[in-house]
């Protein structure tokens, strides 16, 4: 099984009338508010797994500062992953701006249909701190409904780019030491978070916690994953595209063709996310 954890939809609106969006909210418009970058349909997306050879892709919502457009957002989400018969599973995005009560009932109806997780949440983009009750929030809720979160880690070091800011690495670590109950996923190799693993409180951090590989090729060179696998090991690392912004199936090469050995290679490309969600 070949799941691919990182990969981005919108619904079709949003891609029609995409300056009002961009007008709308700035976390938004950073990313997208050049007509180049791309918004990926449902049916894009089971495009592109079919060529790629990929069976799940897990598609992730995104960090709206409006609680209505993220409801619209998570409801595309939703009826693409029934739609698909699972092969589409829905991460829908949480309204962090929208203060506690809104957090809840939105991750409480979202997950009464049938979301497995919430992402790529951004707390730095909306103001919300992760250290304080805000962070309890996500941590319990988390754990009651049994569902990932999925956090866009910024790596402290190398170039800036659009949408580089989301979660400071040192306050990703700083709840997933603070909360190991929670199962946590670090998008784009953590921030880096594996590099630290030799340290015996990070690699305790690391149990219930994964990072994935997405956006590699703009970030890494190709010997991320055979040092990643040396320091912190394979079952930490999920694979991720970031489609549509990289294609599904060069990011796929790059793991088969990376040089790790085939147990890790395997864990990677779909037997660490079959484990943490419970896929047969």
């Amino acid at each position: 099984m070949i799941v691919d954890f990182h990969t981005h939809l919108f619904p079709p609106i949003v891609a029609q009338d995409r300056n009002r969006y961009v007008t709308s909210d700035p976390t938004f418009a950073e990313l997208y508010s050049n007509p180049e970058a791309k918004l990926a349909s449902a049916d894009d997306l089971l495009s592109s797994m079919e060529a790629a050879g990929i069976n799940i892709s897990v598609a992730l919502g995104f960090a709206w500062s409006d609680a209505d457009t993220c409801r619209l957002h998570n409801d595309y989400l939703i009826e693409a992953g029934t739609r698909s018969n699972g092969r589409i599973m829905a991460f829908p995005n949480l309204p962090l701006a929208a203060g506690a009560g809104a957090i809840e009932q939105e991750a409480r109806r979202c997950a009464a249909a049938g979301a497995r997780g919430f992402g790529e949440l951004r707390p730095d983009n909306l103001g919300f701190d992760l250290a304080g009750a805000g962070g309890d929030c996500l941590a319990h809720l988390a754990a009651e409904l049994d569902a990932v979160l999925l956090f866009h880690v910024t790596e402290p070091a190398g170039h800036a780019y659009p949408g580089k800011q989301g979660l400071a690495l040192a306050s990703f670590y700083d709840f997933v030491k603070a909360y190991p109950q929670v199962k946590a996923v670090g998008a784009h190799w953590g921030g880096g978070l594996p590099f630290y693993a030799p340290m015996p409180e990070v690699r305790q951090a690391l149990a219930n916690t994964y990072v994935d590989t997405s956006a590699s090729s703009l970030l890494y060179d190709d010997t991320v994953y055979r040092r990643v696998v040396d320091l912190a090991g394979a079952d930490a690392v999920l694979f991720g595209s970031d489609y549509p912004l990289l294609s599904q199936a060069r990011s796929k090469r790059r793991i088969e063709e990376s040089g790790i050995e085939a147990d890790a290679r395997d864990l990677i490309l779909g037997g660490n996310a079959a484990r943490l969600l419970g896929l047969a």
